[in-house]
């Protein structure tokens, strides 16, 4: 459980609700973390590039690069 609560979709501008969508879309919901990032939108644009840079990088296969994010989030405990 996350120590601050994070913004819901009715308290949300329109960029977070963009953001949203595209977290639903991909995910299947909106996580805690963006939700959280959600206080500061800057903050949650920058996060969003961040992740589509690494997606969009070259320098691994995406199978690849699968396999290691599933077993980073497996070493820190991260249940995604």
């Amino acid at each position: 459980m996350a120590r601050i609560q994070g913004v819901e979709r009715e308290q949300a501008g329109l960029l977070v609700r963009f953001m949203y969508w595209m977290t639903k879309r991909k995910v299947g919901r909106v996580v805690t973390p963006v939700k959280i990032l959600a206080h500061h939108p800057g903050l949650l644009r920058a996060q969003a590039a961040m992740e589509m840079g690494q997606m969009g990088a070259r320098s691994a296969p995406s199978a690849l690069k699968a396999l290691v994010q599933i077993k980073v989030a497996m070493l820190i405990g991260c249940p995604f």
